[in-house]
């Protein structure tokens, strides 16, 4: 234990942690029970604090920031409804496995349980959707705790921990203490894959005919995409990807078949009802991708790795589990591969045969705008090396089928939870970790408006976020399933009354914004978005009002029976 003789108070502490933690950016908004913390902060030079406008925006640019470097994002909020606004989005990276540190203040110890003002049991509250959370309860616990809280968020399958800091804690004064190493007992991740299993696998798969690999957010989290893209090349092996797991192997190499699940590829599907041998890697098996559980891979032998062994056999059960870091898995397996495999060439042919028969399409036209013409037309403007981060909802899936992800840490979406106003802060923390990549965000009229205050956030900052609005004047998702499976009632979903002009909404806050509303003006909107960096800009695309996702997978249905096309035409207006 590194020590030291200077006597801190507890809010010194909390930033000299920090700084052992390397931390960059704090996310935060003041209140009653941070004083002291927000009277340190005043002097502290070296850590920039981001003064979001709403605490639910800064757990999504935490989560944001996390996503696009790797680092764990910080969130720093006050006690009660400062605490209670983040909930959402320590759910959400919760779901998607996002590593964060979320401090709340507390209320003084001695009246904590006596619903005092602005008091929240808020570890009571977040102890489900947190790998861990902590009350400080003595101001030499403080440094430990903070130093076990990032160590948790960071080791074996990443994810939010919460620490709750009384006001007398912060403002009590001890010797500070840094601790170099951490012991957690009870927390012991399998790092290392039990190399008999490998050997298994390694067998497994070079006798294969149909193999397929199902990749998942924990390579991406694992920094195992270089192992991923060498071991598939070698093997000669199809890749298939989770929503997050796009960008683990590059959309544009012959092997990649893009997304599986309910709103997967045509061929993606097929493969995964024909293979002989599936392996996950990564993946959690959710329902949006599994469908009906009992016709999954029916006819595959499937090896499952993953970091997290909650994971294992919770939705489908797997022939060889191997518990470990994706990472780890990937090079081991490349060293024990048999020198020769199965022929796959038939199996490729195959595949090429279903992508063929039924590929990605929409209808153009020069008067009318379509979402899918938008986010291709990015894609081919950025060459694939933007940052893309999306809000919830049709314009999600579009971009998950139609643009190219060609490098890891690309996407970063609301997976798990599917949490509409995500969009926006979480692609201003993006832009924070990520100078060098233009940062796209794709977002609804409706998901836009959940979190709109932080736009101040990013004009503030001059934060050069692109922000493409797709606006159908619907909840469009919503609406696609209420034309589908619930009689064609439209029950709130049509917003076109009551949407704000989006071009004067964003030129209020400060904002550059352009209007699009075909295909060659959508063109040169995107490239004079790029080409802005003075801060902000949005775009606001006025498309075809009642498009629909396809392909789709009905929920609860196979994903053997997919709708390919919208079962009455004449609804699309």
């Amino acid at each position: 234990m590194h020590s030291s003789d200077q006597t801190l108070n507890g809010s010194e502490i909390f930033f000299e942690c920090l700084r052992r933690e390397h931390v960059e950016y704090i996310f935060g908004y003041p209140g009653g029970s941070l004083l002291k913390v927000y009277e340190t902060l005043h002097d502290v030079k070296d850590i920039e604090h981001i003064l979001v406008r709403h605490e639910q925006g800064a757990t999504h640019m935490a989560e944001g920031y996390a996503r696009a470097t790797g680092k764990p994002g910080v969130v720093l909020v006050t006690s009660g409804p400062g605490a209670t606004n983040t909930v959402t989005g320590i759910a959400n990276a919760y779901m998607d496995s996002s590593p964060m540190v979320v401090f709340t203040g507390q209320v003084p110890s001695s009246l904590i349980g006596n619903d005092a003002f602005q008091e929240a049991d808020i570890v009571g509250i977040t102890r489900s959707i947190t790998k861990h959370n902590f009350l400080v309860k003595d101001v030499r616990e403080l440094a430990l705790t903070i130093r076990k809280a990032f160590f948790l968020a960071t080791t074996g399958r990443p994810g939010p921990v919460l620490i709750d800091m009384p006001k007398d804690v912060l403002n009590a004064s001890c010797p500070f203490h840094w601790p170099e190493t951490v012991d957690i007992r009870g927390f012991k991740p399998t790092l290392i894959c039990h190399l008999n299993q490998v050997e298994k696998a390694a067998q497994k798969i070079a006798q294969a005919k149909r193999p397929l690999l199902y990749i998942g957010g924990g390579v991406i989290s694992a920094e195992a995409s270089e192992e991923l893209r060498a071991f598939a090349i070698e093997q000669n092996i199809p890749v298939t990807m989770t929503l997050q797991g796009l960008g683990a192997f590059p959309a544009n190499h012959p092997l990649s078949m893009g997304m599986l699940g309910m709103h997967g590829t045509y061929w993606a599907n097929q493969a995964v009802n024909n293979c002989d041998l599936l392996i996950a890697v990564g993946a959690r098996f959710d329902d949006r991708v599994t469908g009906k559980i009992e016709t999954f891979a029916p006819q595959a032998y499937k090896i499952h790795n993953d970091i997290d062994p909650t994971n294992v056999d919770k939705n489908v059960k797997v022939d060889l589990p191997i518990v470990g870091d994706a990472r780890h898995f990937l090079a081991s397996l490349r060293e024990v591969m048999p020198e020769k495999s199965a022929n796959r060439e038939p199996w490729l042919e195959q595949i090429n045969s279903w992508r063929e028969s039924c590929p990605l399409s929409y209808s153009y036209d020069e008067k009318t705008l379509r979402t899918e013409f938008v986010i291709e037309e990015v894609s081919k403007q950025t060459a694939g090396n933007a940052v893309v981060v999306t809000d919830v909802g049709q314009h999600q899936m579009w971009t998950s089928q139609y643009f190219k992800f060609i490098n890891p840490r690309s996407i970063i979406t609301s997976g798990g939870l599917g949490t509409m106003g995500y969009g926006l802060p979480a692609a201003i923390g993006a832009a924070f970790g990520i100078k060098d990549r233009p940062v796209v965000l794709f977002c609804g009229d409706g998901g836009f408006m959940m979190n709109v205050q932080e736009l101040v956030t990013a004009v503030h900052h001059k934060i050069p976020v692109k922000i493409f609005l797709i606006n159908n004047s619907y909840l469009g998702m919503v609406r696609q399933w209420q034309e589908l499976f619930h009689k064609e009632k439209y029950s709130f979903t049509d917003l076109g009354d009551s949407n704000p002009d989006f071009v004067k909404v964003a030129e209020a806050f400060g904002c550059k914004a352009l209007l699009a509303e075909t295909p060659a003006a959508a063109k040169a909107a995107v490239t004079e978005a790029l080409a802005w960096n003075e801060g902000p800009v949005l775009v606001e695309f006025r498309v075809v009002k009642k498009d629909m996702v396809f392909p789709m997978v009905p929920a609860g249905g196979s994903i053997s029976d997919m709708l390919l096309a919208r079962l009455n035409p004449k609804t699309m207006v």
